[in-house]
Protein backbone atom coordinates (compact mmCIF):
# COMPACT_ATOMS: atom_id res chain seq x y z
CA UNK A 1 0.00 0.00 0.00
CA UNK A 2 1.09 3.56 -1.03
CA UNK A 3 1.24 5.21 2.95
CA UNK A 4 1.67 8.37 1.69
CA UNK A 5 -1.70 9.09 0.30
CA UNK A 6 -3.03 7.72 3.31
CA UNK A 7 -1.76 10.83 5.47
CA UNK A 8 -2.25 14.49 6.47
CA UNK A 9 -6.12 13.85 5.73
CA UNK A 10 -9.09 16.37 6.32
CA UNK A 11 -12.64 15.88 6.90
CA UNK A 12 -14.85 16.11 3.59
CA UNK A 13 -17.95 14.82 4.33
CA UNK A 14 -20.26 13.90 7.82
CA UNK A 15 -23.44 13.15 8.06
CA UNK A 16 -25.00 12.53 11.38
CA UNK A 17 -28.00 10.41 11.55
CA UNK A 18 -30.89 9.40 14.86
CA UNK A 19 -28.15 11.21 17.59
CA UNK A 20 -28.33 14.89 16.81
CA UNK A 21 -31.36 17.35 17.39
CA UNK A 22 -31.99 16.92 14.21
CA UNK A 23 -32.79 13.34 12.61
CA UNK A 24 -30.26 13.82 10.00
CA UNK A 25 -27.43 16.38 9.39
CA UNK A 26 -25.47 16.05 6.04
CA UNK A 27 -21.99 19.04 5.52
CA UNK A 28 -20.24 18.63 2.87
CA UNK A 29 -16.97 20.51 3.89
CA UNK A 30 -14.91 22.72 2.22
CA UNK A 31 -10.96 22.58 2.49
CA UNK A 32 -10.17 25.37 4.36
CA UNK A 33 -13.59 28.05 6.24
CA UNK A 34 -16.34 26.23 7.48
CA UNK A 35 -18.58 28.60 9.48
CA UNK A 36 -21.37 27.07 11.63
CA UNK A 37 -24.14 29.63 12.36
CA UNK A 38 -27.56 29.15 14.40
CA UNK A 39 -29.86 29.47 17.52
CA UNK A 40 -28.80 28.04 20.59
CA UNK A 41 -29.11 24.72 21.44
CA UNK A 42 -29.26 23.51 17.87
CA UNK A 43 -26.39 22.15 17.98
CA UNK A 44 -23.79 23.74 16.32
CA UNK A 45 -21.14 22.06 19.74
CA UNK A 46 -22.43 18.90 18.94
CA UNK A 47 -21.65 19.08 14.98
CA UNK A 48 -18.21 20.21 15.82
CA UNK A 49 -18.09 17.32 19.02
CA UNK A 50 -19.02 14.23 16.04
CA UNK A 51 -16.21 16.11 13.75
CA UNK A 52 -13.89 16.00 16.91
CA UNK A 53 -14.79 11.94 17.14
CA UNK A 54 -14.35 11.16 13.09
CA UNK A 55 -11.38 12.79 12.75
CA UNK A 56 -9.54 11.13 16.54
CA UNK A 57 -11.93 8.61 17.13
CA UNK A 58 -12.50 9.93 20.46
CA UNK A 59 -14.60 11.98 22.38
CA UNK A 60 -13.78 15.39 23.74
CA UNK A 61 -16.66 15.47 26.31
CA UNK A 62 -19.56 12.83 26.45
CA UNK A 63 -20.32 10.74 23.44
CA UNK A 64 -23.42 11.44 21.55
CA UNK A 65 -26.39 9.50 22.46
CA UNK A 66 -28.89 8.12 20.27
CA UNK A 67 -32.31 10.28 19.76
CA UNK A 68 -35.35 8.97 21.26
CA UNK A 69 -36.64 7.51 17.94
CA UNK A 70 -33.51 5.79 16.91
CA UNK A 71 -34.64 2.76 17.10
CA UNK A 72 -37.18 3.58 13.59
CA UNK A 73 -33.57 4.79 12.03
CA UNK A 74 -29.65 2.57 12.47
CA UNK A 75 -28.10 5.51 14.82
CA UNK A 76 -24.84 6.02 12.37
CA UNK A 77 -21.98 8.82 12.01
CA UNK A 78 -20.57 8.60 8.37
CA UNK A 79 -17.65 10.70 7.64
CA UNK A 80 -15.09 10.75 4.90
CA UNK A 81 -11.51 11.53 5.53
CA UNK A 82 -9.66 13.00 2.25
CA UNK A 83 -5.64 12.40 1.81
CA UNK A 84 -3.10 14.76 -0.25
CA UNK A 85 -3.95 11.95 -3.42
CA UNK A 86 -5.82 9.24 -3.49
CA UNK A 87 -9.91 8.13 -3.31
CA UNK A 88 -11.55 9.56 -0.05
CA UNK A 89 -13.03 7.07 2.12
CA UNK A 90 -15.89 6.94 3.51
CA UNK A 91 -16.00 5.03 7.45
CA UNK A 92 -19.76 4.29 9.36
CA UNK A 93 -20.03 4.31 13.00
CA UNK A 94 -22.73 2.66 15.02
CA UNK A 95 -23.82 2.51 18.33
CA UNK A 96 -23.19 -0.62 19.92
CA UNK A 97 -26.73 -0.77 22.23
CA UNK A 98 -25.68 -3.43 24.59
CA UNK A 99 -22.24 -1.28 25.71
CA UNK A 100 -23.04 1.83 25.11
CA UNK A 101 -20.27 2.85 22.79
CA UNK A 102 -19.51 4.13 19.15
CA UNK A 103 -17.26 1.69 16.91
CA UNK A 104 -15.58 1.71 13.94
CA UNK A 105 -12.36 0.54 12.07
CA UNK A 106 -9.61 2.79 11.03
CA UNK A 107 -7.82 0.00 8.81
CA UNK A 108 -8.32 1.29 5.39
CA UNK A 109 -9.15 5.41 6.56
CA UNK A 110 -6.63 7.55 5.83
CA UNK A 111 -4.97 9.42 8.68
CA UNK A 112 -6.15 12.89 9.51
CA UNK A 113 -3.47 15.67 10.21
CA UNK A 114 -2.70 17.33 13.44
CA UNK A 115 -6.05 18.07 15.15
CA UNK A 116 -6.46 21.36 17.65
CA UNK A 117 -10.11 21.43 19.21
CA UNK A 118 -10.44 25.24 21.05
CA UNK A 119 -13.78 24.49 23.26
CA UNK A 120 -15.94 27.35 24.63
CA UNK A 121 -14.87 26.99 28.13
CA UNK A 122 -11.29 27.35 27.44
CA UNK A 123 -10.73 23.04 27.27
CA UNK A 124 -8.70 21.79 24.45
CA UNK A 125 -7.63 18.69 23.07
CA UNK A 126 -5.28 18.02 20.98
CA UNK A 127 -4.49 14.85 18.32
CA UNK A 128 -1.00 14.19 16.95
CA UNK A 129 -1.09 11.31 14.39
CA UNK A 130 2.70 10.63 15.21
CA UNK A 131 2.78 11.15 19.31
CA UNK A 132 1.03 7.39 19.20
CA UNK A 133 4.48 5.72 17.69
CA UNK A 134 6.30 7.67 20.27
CA UNK A 135 4.37 6.84 23.36
CA UNK A 136 4.00 3.15 22.40
CA UNK A 137 0.63 2.52 22.12
CA UNK A 138 -1.63 1.26 19.51
CA UNK A 139 -4.89 2.45 20.99
CA UNK A 140 -7.04 5.56 18.65
CA UNK A 141 -6.38 7.67 21.70
CA UNK A 142 -2.83 7.23 22.11
CA UNK A 143 -1.88 10.60 20.26
CA UNK A 144 -4.74 12.75 21.80
CA UNK A 145 -4.63 15.00 25.02
CA UNK A 146 -7.62 16.60 26.46
CA UNK A 147 -7.10 19.48 28.86
CA UNK A 148 -9.06 21.23 31.11
CA UNK A 149 -8.67 25.15 31.33
CA UNK A 150 -6.61 24.60 34.28
CA UNK A 151 -4.14 22.18 32.49
CA UNK A 152 -3.61 24.66 29.51
CA UNK A 153 -1.67 26.71 32.32
CA UNK A 154 -0.66 24.10 34.86
CA UNK A 155 0.35 21.16 32.62
CA UNK A 156 -0.43 17.72 31.94
CA UNK A 157 0.77 14.76 33.66
CA UNK A 158 -0.49 11.35 33.29
CA UNK A 159 0.24 8.47 35.54
CA UNK A 160 0.32 4.50 34.95
CA UNK A 161 1.49 2.34 37.59
CA UNK A 162 2.88 4.33 39.23
CA UNK A 163 5.06 5.89 36.74
CA UNK A 164 4.20 9.45 35.51
CA UNK A 165 4.93 10.96 32.32
CA UNK A 166 4.44 14.82 31.47
CA UNK A 167 2.69 14.93 28.50
CA UNK A 168 2.55 19.01 28.83
CA UNK A 169 4.73 21.68 30.83
CA UNK A 170 1.63 23.91 30.68
CA UNK A 171 1.85 27.55 29.87
CA UNK A 172 3.40 29.16 33.30
CA UNK A 173 6.25 27.30 32.73
CA UNK A 174 6.96 26.13 29.07
CA UNK A 175 6.43 30.30 28.67
CA UNK A 176 9.17 30.93 30.77
CA UNK A 177 11.51 28.08 29.65
CA UNK A 178 10.95 29.59 26.09
CA UNK A 179 11.51 32.93 27.20
CA UNK A 180 14.66 32.66 28.83
CA UNK A 181 16.28 31.06 25.98
CA UNK A 182 14.21 32.64 22.77
CA UNK A 183 17.47 31.83 20.82
CA UNK A 184 16.37 27.85 20.83
CA UNK A 185 12.82 27.88 21.36
CA UNK A 186 9.37 28.63 20.13
CA UNK A 187 9.50 31.98 22.07
CA UNK A 188 9.98 34.32 18.82
CA UNK A 189 6.66 32.29 16.95
CA UNK A 190 4.93 32.68 20.45
CA UNK A 191 5.42 36.20 20.18
CA UNK A 192 3.89 36.67 16.35
CA UNK A 193 1.23 34.20 17.22
CA UNK A 194 -0.03 37.25 19.86
CA UNK A 195 0.82 39.74 17.67
CA UNK A 196 -1.33 38.96 14.97
CA UNK A 197 -4.37 37.63 17.65
CA UNK A 198 -4.13 41.07 19.35
CA UNK A 199 -6.95 43.72 19.43
CA UNK A 200 -6.46 46.40 17.09
CA UNK A 201 -4.12 48.83 17.95
CA UNK A 202 -6.64 51.87 17.09
CA UNK A 203 -5.92 54.62 19.94
CA UNK A 204 -3.43 55.29 22.88
CA UNK A 205 -6.85 54.20 24.59
CA UNK A 206 -7.06 50.28 23.31
CA UNK A 207 -5.39 47.58 25.01
CA UNK A 208 -3.13 47.28 21.87
CA UNK A 209 -0.62 44.38 21.22
CA UNK A 210 -0.07 41.68 23.05
CA UNK A 211 3.73 41.93 23.42
CA UNK A 212 5.37 39.68 26.77
CA UNK A 213 6.56 41.36 29.42
CA UNK A 214 8.97 40.66 32.13
CA UNK A 215 8.82 37.51 34.21
CA UNK A 216 6.90 38.14 37.89
CA UNK A 217 7.02 36.69 41.11
CA UNK A 218 3.53 37.00 42.73
CA UNK A 219 2.41 36.29 46.57
CA UNK A 220 1.97 32.56 47.40
CA UNK A 221 3.56 31.35 43.91
CA UNK A 222 7.34 29.75 43.81
CA UNK A 223 7.01 29.96 39.72
CA UNK A 224 8.05 32.82 37.61
CA UNK A 225 4.88 33.61 35.73
CA UNK A 226 4.59 35.54 32.46
CA UNK A 227 3.07 38.71 32.12
CA UNK A 228 1.69 40.47 29.12
CA UNK A 229 2.84 44.39 28.49
CA UNK A 230 -0.38 46.70 28.44
CA UNK A 231 -0.41 50.42 28.29
CA UNK A 232 -1.35 50.83 31.77
CA UNK A 233 1.38 47.89 32.88
CA UNK A 234 2.97 44.57 33.12
CA UNK A 235 -0.09 42.46 34.38
CA UNK A 236 0.95 38.56 35.08
CA UNK A 237 -0.89 36.39 32.48
CA UNK A 238 -3.29 34.61 35.55
CA UNK A 239 -4.76 37.72 36.42
CA UNK A 240 -5.34 39.27 32.83
CA UNK A 241 -8.85 39.35 31.69
CA UNK A 242 -10.98 37.11 30.17
CA UNK A 243 -10.99 37.53 26.56
CA UNK A 244 -6.98 38.38 26.98
CA UNK A 245 -6.53 34.89 28.95
CA UNK A 246 -8.53 33.25 25.95
CA UNK A 247 -6.10 34.73 23.34
CA UNK A 248 -2.94 33.88 25.32
CA UNK A 249 -4.49 30.22 25.91
CA UNK A 250 -5.13 29.78 21.76
CA UNK A 251 -1.51 31.15 20.62
CA UNK A 252 -0.11 29.21 23.09
CA UNK A 253 -1.87 25.83 22.34
CA UNK A 254 -1.13 26.30 18.79
CA UNK A 255 2.45 26.77 18.98
CA UNK A 256 3.04 23.93 21.79
CA UNK A 257 1.19 21.48 19.32
CA UNK A 258 3.31 22.75 16.32
CA UNK A 259 6.71 22.40 17.85
CA UNK A 260 5.48 19.19 20.11
CA UNK A 261 4.49 17.61 16.77
CA UNK A 262 8.10 18.39 15.17
CA UNK A 263 9.84 16.69 18.15
CA UNK A 264 7.54 13.78 18.12
CA UNK A 265 8.19 13.36 14.42
CA UNK A 266 12.09 13.80 14.57
CA UNK A 267 12.25 10.72 16.95
CA UNK A 268 10.50 8.51 14.68
CA UNK A 269 12.32 10.01 11.56
CA UNK A 270 8.90 11.71 10.04
CA UNK A 271 8.49 15.14 8.08
CA UNK A 272 5.99 16.88 10.20
CA UNK A 273 2.40 17.48 8.79
CA UNK A 274 1.48 20.10 6.57
CA UNK A 275 -2.33 19.47 7.35
CA UNK A 276 -4.03 20.69 10.18
CA UNK A 277 -7.61 20.77 11.57
CA UNK A 278 -8.63 23.72 13.86
CA UNK A 279 -12.12 23.16 15.64
CA UNK A 280 -12.80 26.24 17.31
CA UNK A 281 -16.31 26.69 19.39
CA UNK A 282 -17.49 30.45 19.59
CA UNK A 283 -14.76 32.16 18.11
CA UNK A 284 -16.10 35.53 19.79
CA UNK A 285 -16.45 34.06 23.31
CA UNK A 286 -15.44 37.31 25.36
CA UNK A 287 -13.56 39.31 23.00
CA UNK A 288 -14.53 43.02 22.50
CA UNK A 289 -17.01 44.12 18.99
CA UNK A 290 -13.39 45.72 17.91
CA UNK A 291 -11.57 42.33 18.87
CA UNK A 292 -14.56 40.11 17.36
CA UNK A 293 -14.11 42.07 13.83
CA UNK A 294 -10.60 41.07 12.94
CA UNK A 295 -10.05 37.44 15.43
CA UNK A 296 -11.47 35.06 12.28
CA UNK A 297 -9.19 37.04 9.83
CA UNK A 298 -6.40 36.99 11.99
CA UNK A 299 -6.91 33.08 13.10
CA UNK A 300 -6.97 31.68 9.74
CA UNK A 301 -3.80 33.48 8.88
CA UNK A 302 -1.82 32.41 12.20
CA UNK A 303 -0.64 28.83 10.42
CA UNK A 304 1.85 31.44 8.35
CA UNK A 305 4.08 32.40 11.69
CA UNK A 306 4.68 28.30 12.15
CA UNK A 307 5.21 27.24 8.79
CA UNK A 308 4.52 29.19 5.50
CA UNK A 309 3.07 26.02 3.64
CA UNK A 310 0.76 24.57 6.42
CA UNK A 311 -2.61 24.01 4.76
CA UNK A 312 -5.09 24.46 7.29
CA UNK A 313 -9.06 23.61 7.72
CA UNK A 314 -10.69 25.42 10.22
CA UNK A 315 -14.67 24.53 11.98
CA UNK A 316 -15.92 27.23 13.64
CA UNK A 317 -19.06 28.24 15.50
CA UNK A 318 -20.03 32.22 15.76
CA UNK A 319 -23.35 33.73 16.76
CA UNK A 320 -21.72 37.04 15.82
CA UNK A 321 -22.45 38.96 13.33
CA UNK A 322 -19.43 40.91 13.26
CA UNK A 323 -17.30 37.61 12.64
CA UNK A 324 -19.73 37.11 9.68
CA UNK A 325 -18.93 40.36 8.79
CA UNK A 326 -15.00 39.98 8.85
CA UNK A 327 -15.68 36.87 6.87
CA UNK A 328 -16.54 38.88 3.80
CA UNK A 329 -13.32 40.46 1.86
CA UNK A 330 -11.56 37.00 2.45
CA UNK A 331 -14.46 34.32 1.30
CA UNK A 332 -13.72 32.31 -1.31
CA UNK A 333 -16.88 30.17 -2.29
CA UNK A 334 -14.34 27.46 -3.88
CA UNK A 335 -12.13 27.29 -0.52
CA UNK A 336 -15.19 28.50 2.20
CA UNK A 337 -18.53 27.10 3.50
CA UNK A 338 -21.14 28.42 5.86
CA UNK A 339 -23.51 26.09 7.59
CA UNK A 340 -26.84 27.96 9.31
CA UNK A 341 -28.83 25.44 11.89
CA UNK A 342 -32.52 26.95 11.81
CA UNK A 343 -36.06 25.49 13.62
CA UNK A 344 -39.21 24.52 11.85
CA UNK A 345 -42.10 23.95 13.00
CA UNK A 346 -43.78 20.82 11.53
CA UNK A 347 -46.52 20.54 13.62
CA UNK A 348 -48.93 23.08 15.98
CA UNK A 349 -46.45 22.10 18.91
CA UNK A 350 -43.30 20.66 17.07
CA UNK A 351 -40.21 21.67 15.47
CA UNK A 352 -37.65 20.26 13.61
CA UNK A 353 -33.66 21.30 13.29
CA UNK A 354 -32.56 21.19 9.68
CA UNK A 355 -29.35 22.68 8.36
CA UNK A 356 -29.17 24.81 5.34
CA UNK A 357 -26.01 25.88 3.05
CA UNK A 358 -26.90 29.47 2.46
CA UNK A 359 -24.68 31.16 -0.74
CA UNK A 360 -22.76 34.04 1.04
CA UNK A 361 -24.10 37.36 0.79
CA UNK A 362 -21.81 40.59 1.59
CA UNK A 363 -24.43 42.22 3.66
CA UNK A 364 -21.43 45.15 4.41
CA UNK A 365 -22.59 46.00 8.24
CA UNK A 366 -23.20 44.06 11.51
CA UNK A 367 -26.31 45.80 11.66
CA UNK A 368 -27.56 43.89 7.97
CA UNK A 369 -26.07 40.67 9.11
CA UNK A 370 -28.04 40.66 12.09
CA UNK A 371 -31.28 41.60 9.93
CA UNK A 372 -30.16 38.97 7.32
CA UNK A 373 -31.36 35.11 6.86
CA UNK A 374 -29.05 33.95 9.24
CA UNK A 375 -29.58 35.84 12.55
CA UNK A 376 -33.40 36.87 11.36
CA UNK A 377 -34.12 39.78 13.68
CA UNK A 378 -36.49 42.43 12.11
CA UNK A 379 -34.55 45.30 13.84
CA UNK A 380 -30.96 45.98 15.11
CA UNK A 381 -32.60 47.76 18.19
CA UNK A 382 -33.47 46.51 21.55
CA UNK A 383 -37.33 44.67 22.14
CA UNK A 384 -39.46 47.84 23.05
CA UNK A 385 -37.99 49.95 20.55
CA UNK A 386 -38.38 46.57 17.98
CA UNK A 387 -41.90 46.78 19.24
CA UNK A 388 -42.44 50.09 18.74
CA UNK A 389 -41.80 50.38 15.49
CA UNK A 390 -44.05 46.96 14.49
CA UNK A 391 -47.12 49.15 16.53
CA UNK A 392 -46.62 51.86 14.16
CA UNK A 393 -46.27 50.44 11.14
CA UNK A 394 -49.34 48.58 12.28
CA UNK A 395 -51.01 51.86 12.98
CA UNK A 396 -50.36 53.11 9.54
CA UNK A 397 -51.83 50.34 7.72
CA UNK A 398 -54.76 50.29 9.39
CA UNK A 399 -58.20 52.33 7.85
CA UNK A 400 -59.18 54.52 11.09
CA UNK A 401 -56.80 55.22 14.09
CA UNK A 402 -57.19 57.34 16.85
CA UNK A 403 -55.35 60.28 18.01
CA UNK A 404 -54.39 58.59 21.74
CA UNK A 405 -53.38 55.38 19.71
CA UNK A 406 -50.69 57.87 17.55
CA UNK A 407 -49.97 59.77 20.50
CA UNK A 408 -49.06 56.42 22.38
CA UNK A 409 -47.13 54.80 19.92
CA UNK A 410 -45.44 58.27 19.33
CA UNK A 411 -44.37 58.88 23.00
CA UNK A 412 -42.22 55.23 22.76
CA UNK A 413 -40.91 56.19 19.56
CA UNK A 414 -39.51 59.21 21.28
CA UNK A 415 -38.79 56.72 24.51
CA UNK A 416 -36.44 53.92 23.17
CA UNK A 417 -35.56 55.63 19.53
CA UNK A 418 -33.15 57.45 18.87
CA UNK A 419 -33.62 60.88 17.02
CA UNK A 420 -31.79 60.75 14.05
CA UNK A 421 -33.28 57.06 12.81
CA UNK A 422 -34.92 57.15 9.63
CA UNK A 423 -37.59 55.60 10.45
CA UNK A 424 -39.01 59.27 12.27
CA UNK A 425 -38.99 60.18 7.92
CA UNK A 426 -41.63 57.27 7.83
CA UNK A 427 -43.66 58.34 11.11
CA UNK A 428 -43.66 62.00 11.78
CA UNK A 429 -46.31 63.08 8.80
CA UNK A 430 -48.61 60.19 9.65
CA UNK A 431 -48.43 61.17 13.54
CA UNK A 432 -48.94 65.06 12.80
CA UNK A 433 -51.62 64.17 10.79
CA UNK A 434 -53.41 62.46 13.15
CA UNK A 435 -53.07 65.09 15.76
CA UNK A 436 -50.13 63.76 17.83
CA UNK A 437 -47.39 65.74 19.36
CA UNK A 438 -43.82 65.05 19.09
Amino acid sequence: MNTERNKSGILSFLELEGISPAKKLCLKLSERLNLITGDNGLGKTFILESAWWALSGTWAGSPAYPRDDAQKHEPGIRFRISGVSGTPETCISHYDWKKQIWRFSRKHLTIPGLLIYMCADGAFAIRDPVRSHTVGADSESAGTLFFTREEVWDGLRSETGGKIRYLCNGLINDWINWQNNPGMSPFRTLERVLRRLSPPDLSHGDLGILKPGKPARIHGESRLIPTIAHSYGEIPVIYASASVRRIVAMAYLIVWTYEEHKAQAKLIREQPQKKLVILTDEIEAHLHPQWQRIILPALISVTDDLEPDIQTQFLMTTHSPLVMASAEPLFDTDRDRIFHLDLVQCGPSQGEVILEEPDFVRYGSANSWLMSDIFKLRHPYSTRAEQAMEDAKKLQLKDRVSQGEVQEVSERLIKYLPAHDTFWSRWTFFAEKHGAEL
